[in-house]
């Protein structure tokens, strides 16, 4: 579970601690080309290219599940779960991990 969720606008990277100690800098156009709702899931599986990236515009928690993000692209659908937003902070290649 997080203990602290900041949102860097400046820099577009949205950084969440884990209870754990881990941290995760999670950049806003890779998190917008990583949605997991059923418009961007079909997508993705008819072929169609990924969304351009997009800044990060408002965060809603959804209860204790995990956080909806709205994008400044108007997409505002996707949820994404405690647990698919740390498997995404623990992929090096996109996402910056540093040990908090």
């Amino acid at each position: 579970m997080p203990v602290g969720i900041t949102d860097h606008r400046a820099s577009a990277v949205l950084r969440i601690e884990w209870s754990d100690g881990h941290t995760s800098a999670l950049p806003h156009g890779w998190l917008r080309q990583r949605c997991r709702c059923a418009v961007c899931t079909h997508a993705a599986r008819t072929g169609a290219p990924p969304p351009p990236p997009a800044a990060l515009v408002d965060i809603h928690p959804v209860a204790e599940k995990g956080l909806n993000l709205v994008f400044a692209d108007g997409h505002a659908r996707g949820i994404y779960p405690w647990a698919y937003l740390r498997a995404l902070g623990d992929e090096p290649r996109h996402a910056q991990s540093v040990a908090g």
